[in-house]
């Protein structure tokens, strides 16, 4: 690919596989991390990519704290929704596609069925609604928007980011010794970094655009999930199930929420692996990682 792209939110564990993907297959790559650009700052946002020139700029940055969001909704909609618009706005006036990330709370989880592109959107909170203004916004500002809705992001890049992901969670508790509670009655379909950017670059290739969804392919409770981790972790922890109702939070979220990949995999895209054989790449890397 000979193609100037420019990512923002390249230290985050979804930007730094994108930053290897995109190089790895012959892209010119430039990337911000947050402390070096504000993506809330229009003339900050312009100034980065006029500077490159990009044919792709690539969102990977995000707000993505759901329960703080519903004391500070103004914070999650200037880094979800008018950010998205800054980049919009930057990316048409050098005539680049924008790759935007988007999630599965976008939905309200009533579905009986892993969700499709074509359903209607029901944000159930405040970081959800913030994340559907960013939808709207590259598709308001841009003719070929790629919109990617994906789910409980996970990669090797959690072990070295503050807030981590589930995973990294899941033992840190686990060397805790403690009782670990997970619930049961919320599905989704978790979704390993570095598969998600194989998957995004290979449709930045192929040309495609519009809303595109990207989950794990595995629709599964937090609690199996859990199990799982564990299991291929070799840890035997005190893991026990709860539900919405015994684990309040403050923001609301989709009770099944699992992404249907058909649309992606009919324009010829690779299936996602399963969640199974992630967990495992992710823990073998983790290992790697921490012997470096």
């Amino acid at each position: 690919m000979q193609k100037k792209v420019a990512i923002f939110g390249c230290a985050g564990q979804l930007g730094v596989e994108l930053m290897r993907e995109f190089s790895a297959r012959g892209a010119k790559v430039s990337g911000w991390e947050r402390s070096h650009v504000d993506i809330t700052s229009a003339p900050a946002v312009e100034e980065a990519v006029a500077s490159v020139d990009p044919e792709i700029v690539v969102n990977a940055a995000a707000y993505n704290m759901v329960d703080v969001a519903e004391n500070e909704p103004y914070a999650a909609f200037q880094a979800n929704g008018l950010a998205v618009r800054n980049l919009a706005l930057a990316s048409r006036q050098c005539g680049a596609q924008l790759v935007h990330f988007s999630t599965d709370y976008v939905f309200d989880g009533t579905s009986d069925r892993p969700y499709v592109e074509t359903d209607a959107t029901h944000p159930l909170g405040a970081y959800a609604v913030s994340k559907l203004a960013g939808e709207l916004y590259a598709q308001a500002y841009l003719p070929n928007p790629l919109v990617i809705r994906t789910s409980g992001v996970f990669g090797p890049g959690g072990l070295r980011t503050a807030r981590g992901n589930f995973i990294e969670l899941m033992l840190r508790m686990a060397g805790e010794g403690k009782t670990i509670r997970v619930v049961e009655d919320h599905v989704a379909s978790p979704t390993y970094a570095p598969a998600l950017a194989a998957r995004t670059v290979d449709m930045v290739e192929k040309g495609v655009s519009g809303v595109i969804h990207c989950g794990g392919g595995t629709p599964i409770s937090w609690y199996r999930y859990a199990e799982l981790i564990f299991r291929e972790a070799g840890l035997t922890p005190e893991l026990k199930p709860t539900t919405e109702r015994e684990y309040r939070t403050p923001a609301r979220r989709p009770k099944f929420s699992p992404l249907s990949n058909a649309k992606m995999e009919s324009l010829g895209i690779e299936p996602m692996p399963s969640l199974e054989t992630a967990v495992r790449s992710y823990l073998q890397l983790r290992q790697r990682m921490l012997a470096s």
